[in-house]
């Protein structure tokens, strides 16, 4: 670990002042930016540990969840309205990581996580194009298992591993976004970058800017909706495939649904594909199972992934149904 100044933050001033400096790093939870600095990932050279700040309470706005960024990761899933009106959010938290971790992490730094491509982490003699640009990336040839179908590039195939960005992404939230410039809104699915060719850009965040807050829309498909992961255990392991799904039906007919995919994308991945699929239709078995083979047309496989186009199909009919039995 190389040697950095550290600034314990009184208030939001105290934090916009910092980020001004390049070379800034916030610490909230320390559950990522630690494990980063350890492995010579992150190299700050001021870290501003933000962790004595108290979250603004959570509540709810003109049917919008407003979840603040230094809420912790088991103090969101406590909340009533979160598990009443937003399955899925409830279960994303609470199938991530383990209990110790959530009562550490906070929502803001959970969204900004990177990936655990271990060809990222571990650095010499790995090829990285996401740790040392134009170094290259030794997962397109090498050890792929758990790396990208969608939203990969010839220069990186690294998966984001959060569950809740993924559940998000499902239902149209928003991240308010502070800085020395003023506050700003972006749209969840647009928050994280896409590879493309400058792998290291992870997201559309402004160098001197954080996440304050989550808005979550409370949707009729919100209310009727589940998270479902599948990992190689049963606790404390990222996704080999994840789904996050609600419905809205009109009698037998299906009005409104939002399905969004993890563990097999660069970033959150919504699929429209799937939803367009089932949008005017009966839910059953068949629909279901025709929604999740459209959210894998166009997978781009690997020669250790492709098993995920077949369980990823089953996860999403497996979820869809669960969400049927919600509403």
């Amino acid at each position: 670990m190389h040697p950095f100044s550290y600034f314990r933050a009184s208030g939001a001033d105290d934090v916009n002042k910092a980020l001004r400096d390049e070379g800034t790093r916030i610490l909230a939870g320390g559950t990522t930016l630690y494990d980063l600095m350890k492995l010579d990932v992150e190299n700050p050279v001021r870290v501003v540990d933000i962790s004595g700040l108290a979250p603004q309470p959570i509540r709810v706005e003109n049917d919008t969840l407003i979840l603040d960024s230094l809420l912790r990761m088991s103090q969101a899933a406590e909340n009533e309205t979160l598990r009443l009106r937003s399955p899925a959010l409830r279960e994303a938290l609470m199938l991530a990581a383990s209990q110790q971790l959530r009562n550490m992490a906070t929502l803001g730094g959970n969204l900004l996580q990177r990936t655990r491509c271990s060809y990222f982490r571990h650095g010499e003699p790995y090829a990285c194009n996401k740790r040392q640009p134009a170094s290259g990336c030794a997962a397109l040839e090498g050890l792929n298992r758990n790396h990208a179908l969608f939203g990969g590039s010839n220069a990186c195939i690294a998966v984001y591993p959060g569950d809740f960005a993924t559940a998000l992404a499902a239902f149209d939230a928003r991240v308010e976004i502070t800085g020395p410039s003023g506050a700003r809104e972006l749209d969840l699915v647009d928050l994280h970058r896409e590879p493309g060719e400058t792998p290291h850009l992870e997201t559309h965040l402004r160098p001197d800017e954080f996440i304050k807050a989550i808005h979550i829309p409370l949707t009729k498909a919100a209310r009727s909706s589940t998270y479902v992961k599948i990992r190689d255990r049963e606790s404390y392991a990222f996704a080999l495939v994840s789904a996050a799904v609600g419905i809205e039906m009109e009698g037998e007919i299906v009005r409104d649904v939002r399905i969004a995919l993890g563990g097999v994308a660069t970033r959150p991945w919504r699929s429209a594909a799937a939803e367009q699929a089932l949008i005017g239709r009966p839910l059953n078995d068949d629909t279901a199972q025709a929604a999740g083979r459209a959210a894998f047309v166009g997978a781009s496989t690997t020669r250790h992934n492709a098993f995920k186009t077949e369980l990823g199909a089953r996860v999403v009919a497996d979820a869809l149904m669960i969400a049927k039995t919600r509403i």
